[in-house]
This record gives C-alpha cells, structure tokens and sequence, in this order.
C-alpha cells in the first residue's frame, strides 16, 4: 500500500465541482488569488443537473409586481420561520444579478415574446420566479460555469476523493486526497477551504441525489469540529420515478407541474382539491409530498406503490418543447411517451436542508478559515427549501464563500502540518485492506434501508429510536469493514469511506429528529403533529471532546422590524 504522498499547494482549495463550487473558484481566481478545485466526480458531472425547473429570481419579467421583499417572505415561510433571515435577504437581494451574470458567460435562457428571460411558476413562489432553460437548467448551468472554469485556466483535479481535512490548532492547514483513477495520495496546503461538496440524500435507499451524495464534506467537517445546523431537515420531492425498479426515486422535475401537470389518484381523483384547493399542485414541496404519501398509504395508489401526474392534457409540442428531458427520461427508461400517457411519481428523498451551519454574510464556519456553500452549507433554507432556490443558493453563496475565502488568504500565511499526522491518515487508508473485512455495501445497504423504514417522510419517537440502535450498532461493525486489491479504481475502499460519513449524517439527522418534538416544514412527526411556538430554534451538532456527538438548541436570530412585514405571521 502507498507510503509517499504528493504535496500541491494553492491559495485556497475548492472541495466539490458542482454549481457552488465552480462559482466559488471563479471568485476566487478573480480575486487574484490561486486556486484549486478537487472533485469526487468528473468536471461536468454533478448534482446541479438535478436542478431541473429553474432558478428562483425575482427578475419581474412574467409577473411586475415580483420583487425580492415577496421573494425574501416566500423563503421565509417556507422555510417556516427557523431560516436566517439574513442569507433569506441575501439571496432574494442578488439572485437577479446571478442569472444575468450567467447570461453574460453564455447560458441560454427561454425567452418571452419580447425576448426578456421566462419565468414559470413553482410551488409555494407568489409569482412566476424561475428562469429555466426547458426542463434542463442545471445542466446549463454546470456546462456555463465550467467554460469559466476552463477559460481561466484554473487547475483542476477530477476523481480525487478526499478523505480528510488536517487541523493544525484551531486552523484547516490540509487535506488529504486519492485519486481514484491512479491510486496515488495527494496532500492540498491551503490558507482557506470551501466546501461544496453537497448533501448525504444517498443515505436514503430512494432518492433522486446521484451516486456522489453520501455526506463526504459534512462527516469531514464535522471531524474537524465545525458546527452543523437543521440536520433534520430532509426535503422529500414530491415526485420521484416509481417504475422500473432501477430508476425508483429518479427526479421528475417540478417544472411539469409548473407547466400544468395535474396529480390523479387509482380513482382519477385530482385529489391536490382536497389537500390544498388554492394552490393545489403548485403548494409547498412538504405539503405535495404528504399528500402523495397519505394516498399511497390508504390504498390509492399504482400497483408500483406510486400516483399519477399527468400533463397530456397539454399536446406533445408543447410538452416536448417545455419539457424535453422528462420526455426523454420517461421514453428511455419507462417505455412511456408523457405526452400520451400518465407518469407514475411517488416521493423522494432530495435535498438536505441541514449541513454546515456559516455565517451569512460569508460563509465562513466556526472555523476561521473554512467556507462552505450550496447543500452542503444550512440556514438559508430553513425547515423546508423553496423549489428553484437551489440553483439560486449555489450562485449567490458560492460567489461569497469564494471571495471571502481569497480575502482570508490574502491576509495569511500556510499552516505548519506536522508530518504524524499526514502519516496517519495514509495509514488510515491503508487500514481498511485486509484479507478478512466485511464488505461496506452490506452495512451501506442497512444503513440506508433503516433510515429510508424508519426516518421517512413521517417519523415518530419508536422508529427514531430503533433507528439509533440500528445507526450504533452498524458504528460497531465499522470497525470490521475492509477491501482488497489495489487502492486504484477500488470501489470497496470508496465504500468504507463513503460509509464512516454516513453514519455521521445518519445519527445527526437521527438524534434531531428525535430531539425536535414538533411538526414543522419537511420534518412531520405523527406522535407530535403540530408546530410548537417553543420550536422556533435551531438544533446545533458538533464533535465533543470526548468524541461524541453533542447537540445545542438555540432561538433563531430575530429579523429587524421592518422585514416582518415582509412576511406573513406564522399561526399556530
């Protein structure tokens, strides 16, 4: 197994290559400072893609009346009053200039009759907000901040996972790396670091998150004592792919209901009436979500376990011109052309509103110089995620962290790392081969059946507290997964390395949930099924010194006077 390592160093590191990411290193690169990106994954190859509606801007351009004080109140109670109303104003302030900006670099962008950018609506936005390019727009946005990337000359290291962050004091000084194409160990000097690396939506056995998503930047984080925030808030899409069973969780993007998509009931009840009959298909994703969820519950629902959406009503040029993709998808993978026939959706599991909890006006963690931004960073979001402020979220805070993060480099000198404790995590690699270790993908794949069985959708404190159980006993076995082979294009390393983050994610998203004794946004508890005013807080995860994972609830930060009348009183 490898002993030598080879030492890069930059300015600041880029941890991730999604939307956050990219933008953060062109902040970076612009600000004159040096910088690295590093992905798990190939540039171009990420979950940006699965951003697929559009992205949430306030541009005006559909509805004149839309400006970012409405935008500010929709996240606001969407996110059912625990968001910080700060990164709430930030991102409705500047999300406008993000898309123009992309417009500048290249993105194409639908257009209305007059040729400004169309906006569709999207669940619980007052006004028709989304900018989109068909059903496609994250796409659009990986490729256009790639060409950026790329234009720059910014040096990039793809299929390299890292494993750690190294903590000299109370500073990041480095971070370990393996590329996985090649075997060989990297070790990245940084004055700053910015992680955007995404959410842990694989922890879940049904999700529309990419084979990426297992948690990696939050369980590094949270081994180098940064705070996390929300971990219990787990968005479920409304409408993931039910059949066939290797597509199952898929994303079936909101953009079809924006566009008039329709749910139906086995009975061909439109049953979104009964549920919510003024905003109906178009409510809060939470709302969409339990509805398609009780149907299925209490009989129905398909033979595959799913609700019908249906969009024919609309004719195929329409549909094959707004919605490309979902047209594509259904064909290729279904056998089902949607401009003819009903799709079969059930929920999914598909964004983390939890992670990393930064400051909002740069995105800095407890740890001075570590940055965080997109899925993998919280607070923006609150208890549930607006549809469309994904793509939003990663432009407007990636570009923070990435500035913030060159403005702390310029003032600092690189860390001492002691050469121990690069040593040790080499050695820490090379622990999980050996000729006896059980396979990861066995404890994977209870791992993800027990939170998927046990802190679903709705949750209650039997199943949170068979799911601990299950979560400390598989930290148990841990201890006994390994791999053989070569370290090169070694899936079963990756496993145990994947695994040691889950488990991080399960017992924090685990525990909160457990903690949070209330209903409220995409975190529903049948034994407590009201919003408790006593809730408006934050729970608070982090390492202890003995190691263990400690928790503090605290009140959500007070919005100055005059953005309360932004927002519509919560009612209890």
């Amino acid at each position: 197994m490898p002993e030598d390592y080879e030492t890069i160093e930059s300015d600041v590191l880029v941890i991730g290559a999604g939307g956050a990411g990219l933008r953060a290193a062109v902040a970076v690169n612009d600000s004159g400072q040096k910088v690295i990106v590093v992905s798990k994954s190939l540039l171009g190859k990420a979950h940006t893609v699965m951003a697929e509606g559009g992205m949430a801007a306030s541009l005006g351009n559909v509805d004149p009346k839309d400006n970012w004080t409405v935008h500010y109140g929709d996240i606001i109670e969407e996110g059912v009053y625990i968001s910080s109303w700060k990164m709430a104003e930030i991102l409705a302030k500047e999300a406008p200039s993000r898309v123009l900006e992309l417009e500048s670099y290249g993105a194409l962008f639908d257009r209305t009759p007059d040729g400004r950018i169309m906006q569709r609506a999207f669940g619980a936005h007052t006004y028709r907000r989304l900018a989109h390019l068909g059903d496609r727009t994250g796409l659009e946005i990986i490729k256009t901040m790639e060409h950026q990337v790329i234009h720059r000359d910014i040096a990039f290291y793809d299929e390299m996972y890292i494993t750690n962050l190294i903590k000299e004091g109370d500073r990041i000084v480095g971070a370990i790396g393996i590329k996985m194409n090649t075997g060989k160990i990297f070790l990245f000097k940084a004055k700053a670091f910015v992680i955007a690396t995404g959410g842990s939506g694989r922890v879940y056995k049904i999700t529309s998150n990419s084979w990426e998503s297992t948690g990696d930047g939050i369980g590094m984080a949270y081994r180098a004592g940064v705070k996390l925030r929300d971990m219990e808030m787990i968005q479920f899409h409304p409408t993931g792919m039910v059949y066939p069973p290797g597509v199952r969780g898929l994303l079936v993007t909101e953009g079809v209901r924006g566009e008039g998509g329709i749910l139906l009931n086995t009975k061909g009840e439109r049953y979104m009436l009964r549920y919510s009959p003024e905003k109906k298909e178009l409510d809060a994703r939470d709302v969409v979500a339990r509805a398609n969820y009780r149907e299925i519950l209490e009989g129905r629902g398909t033979e595959h376990g799913g609700v019908y959406l249906d969009i024919t009503h609309k004719g195929p040029d329409f549909i094959k011109h707004k919605l490309p993709a979902m047209y594509q998808q259904f064909m290729e993978f279904a056998g089902v052309d949607i401009t003819k026939e009903k799709m079969e959706v059930a929920p999914t599991v598909h964004y983390m509103m939890g992670g990393i909890e930064v400051e909002p006006q740069t995105e800095r963690s407890n740890v001075e110089n570590l940055f965080a931004a997109g899925e993998v960073a919280s607070g923006l979001h609150g208890a549930n995620r607006l549809g469309g402020n994904s793509l939003s979220d990663i432009l407007v805070f990636g570009k923070i962290a990435g500035e913030n993060a060159a403005e702390f480099a310029k003032k600092s000198e690189f860390g001492k790392i002691t050469p121990a404790k690069v040593k040790n995590e080499i050695q820490y690699i090379n622990s999980f081969f050996r000729e006896d270790g059980k396979n990861p993908y066995d404890l994977i794949d209870r791992l993800t059946s027990c939170m998927s069985e046990n802190v679903g959708i709705v949750r209650d404190a039997e199943h949170l507290k068979k799911a601990l159980e299950i979560i400390s006993e598989l930290k148990k076995e841990f201890s006994g997964v390994g791999t053989k082979g070569l370290i090169k294009y070694n899936h079963g390393l990756l496993g145990c390395l994947e695994l040691s983050n889950m488990l991080v994610s399960c017992e924090a998203i685990t525990t909160c949930a457990l903690m949070r004794e209330e209903s409220r946004g995409a975190h529903t508890r049948s034994d407590f099924p009201k919003k408790d005013k006593n809730w408006i807080r934050n729970i608070i995860t982090v390492l202890g010194e003995d190691g263990k994972m400690k928790f503090e609830v605290k009140p959500v930060d007070e919005m100055p006077g005059e953005y309360k009348n932004y927002v519509k009183p919560e009612v209890y």
